[in-house]
């Protein structure tokens, strides 16, 4: 009697410095997966390390003692195990400076903390599936590129093995200039960026260096197979053996315009070239021979050394790559020479060991791999599978509202269910801008403003958010349009397609209120205003517990010299610019505001050391704009364990900047009692030492 086997479970790792996190995502997933834990970033590595074949995906917390999350990541990356492995990051960190690192070292996901159970499960599944999928995809890629090159191949090889008999040589020989190229090929692509050796590049030449004997064919069989040493005359005839394959390349009816030709040509004309001009037929000079050329000219200097010949003994590997690196086979170009001193060993083994006519499946596979993750194969399934990647971690965000897909191609609009009978509209509208119901809805004026900003969005800054006044069943609400352009895998092309949501602000905003939210701001750098910012950090100092506070103070140190010297216009872009560097310096969490002229204000609460923090901002500010190099003065007051009012802490920050403009500026102080009496001695001066005014 058969006993059914019960399906495996797939792995997922969470590595997570707290129990209680790590417990809760365990509860979430321990029903449909395995679920292995770590409690720090070591723990991970080692995990992955012992099961990275069998996990489907990892889990990481940033902040985790050893190693962090980031590290863990860096490691996945140097062990490769990013390219089997997806990634999810959960932290409570919301910087965009840590997402931004996160996504660079190749995380999937970010899910920020506190999470919505069934969304994060979602994302989970959803981020498993795509990779699997993503798996299979590249795997019926990689088996087409193995039938299409396994039959490129074949019929390369039956050609130059035909040259090859006639020739009398070892039915090896085209089988090793292969090997052989294809090794110091990609041993040049790792040392330098000089040459384009993109893998399918590398592939093409390999393939091309099979015929550049195929001039051969014209030489009498008499000198070809000659036991002894040509005459000079008969030198002379075996030299045109390059010209006449490049011609017979050119001859080609068709396929004149196919890369693998050209390429072929070229290395039929040139492999007998030399970097110091003495080879032929053309005498070329350093890189004015191809470097397909090159490469294939060392390949069949040193395959003829190591072989046996009818006027010649096979020496051996070292003797050949002596004569070699010692130019007694000619000048080659010392980058290559650099190459093979680097590959010796291995070329000698894999020459011994690739058999005449076999092509394996690994190595097309690698091949498929590499062209695929280089962007080098034009398959429209990729592009796709991109398109639905992106799509679908855009939409694993959202519950319950308004979303929607636009296609350019087809300039037509589609929501989803939910939200076309939430807005009163049909789900499939062609023709958007002209459709007489949603303009009813969205004023031409709006739906103008939005198709201008989805104009102006790039790849590095794909997200377009703005708040539009929309009418849904004859009542004005405010919503928060948010939208995302896809670009295919060229992104110079426009973008195909924007997928989005439009979230309920809950609330109608009146016109009081907007310009009340505009009151807040200041208008010249989009910070939190003064008087806004006050009453902010009131309410925090309030409600503080726990955590620690500080407050900072801080000015651009002869910031009065830019204005006088360039003029008020620039200057407020360099204030723009400073206030917009000094806001992705901080996190989510702080409160930033522009309290007058070139002073800004700083609010932080912190669990642990607060002067990394501080010094962490002071560097990321500091530094130039358009040449004109940014001082800053910064001071800093923290909170006593007993409470103070934001009256205390300003006097006090604001006392710990005079302190530094007296030391000399450009540079970052902690309050103290010393300087309890320094506002009433300290009188600012102008840029010519005249003293300004007297606190």
């Amino acid at each position: 009697m058969n006993k059914k086997v019960k399906s495996q479970k797939e792995k997922i790792l969470i590595a997570d410095d707290s129990e209680i996190n790590r417990a809760l995502l365990a509860d979430i997933l321990s029903p449909d997966y395995e679920v292995l834990e770590a409690c720090d970033g070591e723990e991970a590595v080692a995990c992955l390390e012992q099961q990275h074949t069998q996990i489907a995906l990892a889990i990481l917390d940033i902040m985790m003692p050893k190693l962090d999350g980031f590290d863990v990541l860096a490691v996945m990356n140097l062990k490769g195990w990013i390219h089997s492995i997806p990634v999810i990051i959960v932290s409570a960190e919301t910087s965009p400076s840590y997402i931004d690192h996160a996504y660079q070292l190749g995380a999937s996901e970010y899910i920020n903390r506190p999470f919505y159970k069934v969304a994060v499960r979602h994302r989970i599944e959803n981020t498993v599936k795509l990779h699997a999928k993503q798996k299979y995809l590249e795997h019926i890629v990689g088996e087409q590129i193995f039938e299409k090159e396994k039959s490129n191949m074949v019929m390369v090889d039956i050609l130059s093995h035909i040259v090859e008999f006639r020739n009398g040589e070892s039915g090896l020989h085209v089988l090793h200039i292969r090997t052989i190229t294809e090794i110091l090929l990609k041993q040049l692509s790792h040392n330098c960026s000089t040459y384009d050796l993109s893998p399918s590049r590398i592939a093409l030449i390999t393939n091309a260096s099979s015929l550049h004997d195929i001039g051969k064919i014209s030489i009498p069989e008499d000198i070809l197979n000659k036991p002894g040493k040509l005459t000079k005359e008969e030198f002379e005839i075996i030299k045109t053996h390059s010209e006449v394959g490049a011609q017979m390349l050119e001859g080609l009816i068709y396929y004149q315009d196919e890369a693998l030709v050209q390429t072929a040509r070229d290395i039929c004309r040139w492999h007998h070239e030399r970097y110091d001009g003495s080879g032929y037929p053309d005498g070329l000079k350093g890189d004015e021979i191809p470097i397909s050329a090159q490469v294939v000219a060392i390949a069949d200097v040193y395959d003829a050394l190591t072989s046996k010949r009818v006027y010649k003994p096979a020496y051996s590997h070292k003797m050949a790559m002596d004569m070699i690196l010692n130019g007694e086979c000619g000048q080659f170009n010392p980058l290559l020479l650099d190459c093979l001193k680097e590959v010796g060993d291995y070329l000698q083994n894999q020459v011994k060991i690739r058999s005449a006519g076999k092509i394996t499946s690994d190595s097309i596979h690698t091949l498929a791999y590499d062209a695929i993750h280089s962007y080098n194969v034009s398959d429209r399934t990729l592009d796709l599978l991109e398109q639905e990647r992106t799509k679908y971690q855009f939409y694993a965000s959202m519950t319950k509202e308004i979303q929607f897909e636009y296609s350019y191609e087809t300039d037509t609009l589609i929501l989803s269910e939910w939200g076309a009978a939430q807005a009163g509209v049909k789900e499939y509208i062609p023709h958007p801008q002209s459709d007489p119901a949603l303009l009813q809805i969205f004023s031409k004026e709006d739906f103008c403003d939005l198709v201008e900003r989805l104009k102006s969005a790039v790849p590095q800054n794909p997200i377009v958010s703005q708040l539009y006044r929309l009418t849904i069943h004859g009542k004005p609400r405010w919503y928060k349009w948010i939208a995302r352009p896809i670009w295919g895998l060229d992104e110079d092309i426009p973008p195909t397609k924007v997928i989005g949501k439009l979230v309920d602000n809950q609330e109608e905003q009146s016109t009081l209120e907007k310009l009340t939210l505009q009151a807040q701001r200041d208008d010249l750098t989009e910070l939190l205003s003064r008087n806004h910012a006050y009453d902010e950090i009131v309410q925090r100092l309030s409600n503080l517990k726990t955590p620690k506070a500080a407050l900072i103070i801080l000015d651009l140190d002869t910031f009065k010299n830019v204005n006088d010297s360039y003029g008020h216009s620039y200057g407020d872009q360099m204030l723009r610019a400073f206030a917009d560097r000094l806001k992705s310096s901080v996190r989510n969490s702080d409160i930033v505001a522009r309290i007058g002229g070139d002073e800004f204000l700083v609010y932080m609460e912190f669990k642990e050391n607060i002067e990394k923090l501080a010094e962490r901002i002071f560097h990321r500010i500091s530094g130039t704009y358009e040449g004109f190099d940014i001082s800053v003065s910064m001071g800093i007051a923290q909170a006593p364990e007993n409470g103070a009012t934001y009256e205390e802490l300003f006097l006090c920050a604001d006392q710990a900047l005079y302190a530094c403009k007296q030391a000399g500026r450009n540079e970052w102080r902690f309050y103290d009692k010393s300087m309890e009496t320094i506002l009433s001695s300290y009188s600012r001066q102008d840029s010519e030492g005249n003293e300004e005014e007297t606190i």
